[in-house]
Order: structure tokens, then sequence, then C-alpha cells
């Protein structure tokens, strides 16, 4: 689910027999519920467009979703292997690190 760049995960709680939801990528917590597919997405829609407003009204600025900047921290060991490794195939590190996540997500 996708609304004004922010991603939506859903859940399906078998006990309540309904789907929940939340925003994902931002620091506050934004979650949302419906019975059926038309509810939930009208619900995460409404708690974005509530976050938004919240944000406004505080004079804050809400969390980007997904900037695609990561800051990671590796032990030096494996820092100077993967620097090796990315130096063998050609590539920058960051390059390569990029490589590594998304043939294990299954998306190169």
């Amino acid at each position: 689910m996708n609304h004004k760049g922010y991603e939506g995960f859903i859940s399906y709680d078998d006990e309540a027999k309904n789907f929940h939801g939340e925003v994902l990528g931002i620091r506050d917590v934004v979650t949302f519920e419906g019975d059926c597919m038309e509810e939930l997405e009208q619900a995460f829609r409404e708690s974005v467009d509530e976050y938004l407003a919240f944000c406004a009204e505080k004079g804050q600025m809400p969390d980007k979703p997904f900037s695609g900047r990561v800051v990671i921290r590796m032990g030096p060991n494996t820092h100077e292997k993967a620097a090796i490794k990315a130096k063998e195939k050609n590539m920058s590190m960051n390059k390569y690190l990029v490589s590594v996540i998304e043939r294990d997500l299954q998306l190169a």
C-alpha cells in the first residue's frame, strides 16, 4: 500500500478477524485497521493524512519515508573484507553492498 510516498505493512489478525497495518519508514507509530481491503486502504490513507496534519499542526517536519540512505556500522574485519570484495568486482563499496542486499532480497 502506498499513499503520498508512505508505505503500509499489512497483517491479518486471525483472532480479531481483521486486517491491521503500520506505516513503515517513520519514527512515529502510525497504525490502521479494517475488516476488508477497501476499509483497510481507506484507513491507511486517513492515517497518513492525519499524521501529516498532526506534524503541520505541531510545526514539525514529518519523517520522509525511505530516503534511500542507510548508514551502517560493521566490524573492522567485515569492513576490510567487503572493501576487498568490492575492489575485486571493480565496484564501489556502496554499489557492492547494494548488490549483496538486492541479491539477498531477490530484487536483482
